[in-house]
């Protein structure tokens, strides 16, 4: 389903997704490997707290996490999500369709280029993360290390504008 275009990739809001999708999606044992913070069973009660969050970004900041769709069927969620000053960029696609990840981050990252408030986005990520190419050929560079709730993540800062 590669397509050298990105027609078939969109966004949508996640209250517009099936809510067993999401949870399906999130309680595969597969994601837990790189989310550090996945320390929960998922289940309708913590899917509604979590679309309610990030629909309150959207409210707060006026952008936010989107669900991302291929062909109209749901892959993932992310987006941009303001941590203090810095809006933070952050992708996490079903392990079925990780191969869509540097589409998607491109289409997503063309919006932040396109939003005069997004000077840069920063990308959060595990140390268990080894596979750091794409964000060298995204452009982004290594800014040290963070702690974010407890654990601690690599820091990766992308000019945007």
């Amino acid at each position: 389903m590669a397509h050298s275009e990105d027609t078939d990739i969109t966004f949508a809001r996640l209250p517009e997704i099936a809510p067993e999708d999401i949870i399906a999606h999130m309680s595969d044992p597969r994601m837990a490997e790189h989310m550090p913070l996945l320390t929960f069973t998922w289940d309708r009660a913590r899917l509604d707290a979590f679309v309610a969050a990030k629909e309150a970004c959207w409210k707060r900041d006026g952008l936010g996490h989107w669900a991302f769709l291929s062909g109209g069927a749901y892959v993932g969620w992310g987006g941009f999500q303001k941590e203090g000053k810095e809006w933070d960029f952050g992708l996490v696609l079903r392990p079925q369709n990780f191969g869509l990840g540097m589409r998607i981050a491109k289409k997503a990252l063309d919006f932040a280029r396109a939003d005069a408030r997004i000077p840069y986005v920063t990308f959060l990520l595990p140390p268990s993360r080894k596979k750091l190419g794409a964000l060298a050929r995204l452009g982004a560079r290594a800014m040290g290390q963070v702690d974010y709730e407890g654990e601690r993540f690599l820091k990766y800062r992308l000019e945007t504008a």
